[in-house]
């Protein structure tokens, strides 16, 4: 008789291929449940052992003196009748007690031992099969592999490659498409939220809040009389403010407001309120507010700018013209384009306005990126003025404004909702579909686009949704839409997506207060480093990517149904470095991306003035025409304003429990060479963490949002 031994990590079998040997075969089963409070159930377990060669009958785990309880582990004797062959997979099914509560159950792991039949001396004592996962009644069959990671070309067993196979196929049947807006990116299909299941559902524990007082306001359908009111709600809410910077160097700590009020500008939001009418601030919160991804570096001016060197020369050094400074790549323009001819909402049953501004930056002798030229609209012409410093102050802080109030629509709906938590979604689907568990990319993804599918879907039905803040208080409601975000997804490339070559193509990667730019960098960096070793793990040569059918359909789909009409997107990979880039972009995106345009909202808005969320009268079409008693009467009311800010007090507060970039919860992950790839990412994330810490703290206004330790793993939020 003829023995065959076939020994895998972490999936080792035992393969007999006698088959009076085999009949002989009997093994200990221990099923374990997860430690957590609700993991355990009342309901019948039934397992079986599924080998190359047979499968044995489904015997009941917790019969007698055994329950499945929080934490238990439920030992089970398994006897196989016939030819079994190596063990390969774990057969679980989920069967409701009558009079009992139908209770989910969370299986952690499934160990088998075999205890009879003869075996070599180097087979493994153990076999693990990982759970780490949700198991319902309605599931019926549900099948466990072990916890090794491998490509669909690398599988031995034909019973393994089928299992793949039919994983996607019912992912496929149970996860579909949806079209949300004609042009963008599509999300999950989806009734409701509970639809997903207890294995993509999360539980987002968020700080305590207290939006009680902006609440109050909400029957204020009304315009603000004066700055002073701002300032009110301002001291109110700034407590909440969690981000603190050092004390100021060359400023004083605090700052009397008009109403005699002395505010502390330790927080980001009071250096805010203390700065916002000054032009170095304005370029300032360009390059490092909520929304860092719009400025860029040109080299001739726009057509649709009519400025000239003799318009400028006061603004620019002695001696030097338009040409030069544009030759010194001196001068850095924002474009809000994308709003031109967009429709304004209507709120408290009042029209509100958008414009589609363009406003040009110089890179000063200072080292100051400071505004020099506003222009309200696209089209020039007599109607549409370009507002320069030497306007009146009343014109040139308006024009500051209503750049700011269109730099709030792009943030939310493009920079924020498209670039994030769309782009995560549209990466767990395809993920979901295309690519199974015992994949590689699918672990390492997952936790960083799965908590998406909730949140989008949650967004979807409230915030971007009828009665929700998007129609009730923002410039860009429903109607805008569909128009901005299929517009945005266009223009959107892949190389804006990949940080070097983003900051590089608008010429932001050298500028000394860029913190952005050079935090985003090294995050890059050490994430790219990372996804480098991961694929390496897998990916011999640029050929096995090639080769790899589910890596070659997983972007194929993500191509498909997303940006499909921008540039630069792989629809296939060639090679390692293209995969390794994808993955860097991917996570960055769902993490850091998400952590610099999400948490620092409330800082930047806190201070109502310099981020209006809407226009209640349209741009002014000549200058001079605006007092300082007007400025206000341009602003959202009293009850749009603080419901906005209510809603940026919740979604700029991290978890409770959230999970720091990459770590990973995931048992995968304490695979010894996984975990040594995390300790080094981890030690270099954390290295960049006291970096940026160490120049905060010499800094007047930090900037905190993509330090390590504030970055969440995923878009939770």
């Amino acid at each position: 008789m003829t023995l065959t031994v076939a020994v895998l990590f972490l999936g080792s079998c035992v393969s007999i291929t006698s088959n009076t040997m085999a009949s002989g075969q009997e093994f200990e089963v221990t099923v374990h449940t997860s430690p957590g409070p609700t993991c355990g159930t009342f309901n019948r377990l039934w397992l079986s052992l599924i080998g190359s060669q047979g499968e044995t009958p489904p015997v009941e785990v917790n019969e007698g003196e055994h329950h499945l309880l929080s934490g238990s582990v439920c030992p089970v004797r398994v006897q196989a009748n016939g030819p079994l062959g190596c063990v390969v997979l774990v057969r679980l099914r989920l069967e409701a007690q009558v009079g009992l509560p139908n209770l989910n159950w969370h299986c952690s792991r499934v160990e088998v031992r075999r205890i009879a039949g003869e075996w070599a001396p180097e087979d493994p004592d153990v076999q693990v099969f990982l759970g780490d996962r949700w198991l319902q009644t309605a599931d019926g069959d549900v099948e466990l592999r072990s916890g090794k990671l491998c490509l669909l070309q690398d599988e031995t067993e034909e019973k393994l490659k089928q299992q793949r196979v039919k994983e996607l196929q019912l992912q496929q049947r149970l996860i579909r498409w949806r079209q949300f807006v004609d042009g963008a990116p599509q999300c999950i299909d989806l009734s409701s939220a509970s639809d997903l299941g207890p294995n993509l559902s999360y539980k987002h524990k968020s700080p305590s809040t207290n939006t009680h007082y902006l609440k109050g306001l909400d029957g204020r359908a009304e315009a603000w009389t004066s700055l002073q009111e701002f300032e009110t709600v301002f001291l109110q809410n700034s407590r909440q403010n969690s981000i603190a910077s050092k004390k100021p160097h060359h400023r004083e700590a605090t700052v009397r407001l008009t109403n005699g009020n002395v505010v502390d500008v330790l927080s980001i939001s009071g250096f805010i309120r203390a700065h916002w009418t000054e032009d170095w601030y304005f370029g300032h919160q360009c390059l490092n507010g909520c929304n860092p991804l719009l400025l860029r570096q040109i080299h001739a001016l726009p057509p649709n700018l009519p400025v000239t060197s003799d318009l400028l020369r006061p603004f620019l050094p002695e001696g030097s013209s338009i040409d030069l400074e544009l030759q010194k790549g001196n001068l850095y323009l924002l474009d809000y384009e994308v709003l031109d001819g967009i429709p304004a909402n209507v709120i408290n049953g009042k029209q509100s306005y958008l414009s589609a501004p363009l406003c040009l930056l110089h890179l000063n002798q200072q080292g100051q990126l400071v505004p020099i030229a506003i222009q309200l609209q696209q089209t020039p012409g007599p109607q549409n003025p370009v507002f320069l410093p030497s306007d009146s102050g009343c014109d040139w802080l308006l024009a500051k404004m209503w750049v700011h109030g269109a730099d709030f629509q792009c943030h939310q709906l493009v920079s924020h909702y498209l670039r994030t938590h769309m782009m995560a979604e549209l990466v767990c689907v395809a993920t979901l579909r295309q690519l199974p568990p015992v994949h590689p990319l699918h672990q390492l993804l997952m936790p960083h686009v799965r908590t998406s599918l909730q949140i989008n879907h949650g967004a979807r039905a409230s915030l971007l949704a009828p009665n929700g803040v998007f129609d009730k208080a923002v410039g860009c409601g429903l109607e805008a839409l569909p128009v901005l975000l299929s517009r945005s997804s266009r223009r959107i490339s892949y190389r804006s997506m990949c940080v070097p070559d983003d900051v590089r193509d608008r010429g932001v990667d050298k500028l000394p207060q860029s913190y952005y730019s050079q935090d985003a960098l090294r995050v890059w960096t050490a994430l790219h480093r990372f996804a480098l070793r991961w694929v390496d793990l897998y990916y011999s040569g640029d050929d096995v990517v090639q080769q790899d059918s589910e890596l070659q359909q997983w972007i194929a789909e993500l191509h498909a149904h997303g940006f499909v009409h921008s540039t630069g997107f792989p629809q296939v990979f060639h090679t390692k470095a293209e995969v390794t880039k994808f993955v860097t972009m991917v996570i960055f995106s769902c993490s850091a991306l998400h952590a610099a345009v999400n948490f620092s909202q409330l800082d930047f808005a806190l201070w109502l003035p310099n981020c209006p969320m809407s226009m209640l009268r349209p741009p002014p079409q000549v200058k001079g025409s605006v007092t300082e008693d007007d400025i206000t009467s341009f602003l959202p009311d009293v009850n749009v304003s603080c419901r906005v800010l209510a809603s940026l007090s919740l979604l700029s507060q991290p978890a409770v429990d959230f999970v720091p970039l990459c770590h990973y919860r995931e048992p995968v992950f304490g695979n010894d060479v996984h975990r040594r790839l995390l300790q080094e990412v981890q030690a270099e994330l954390d290295a960049i963490s006291s970096d940026i810490a160490k120049r905060n703290s010499h800094l007047e206004l930090p900037y905190p949002y993509l330090s390590p330790t504030h970055i969440d793993n995923s878009v939770a939020i």
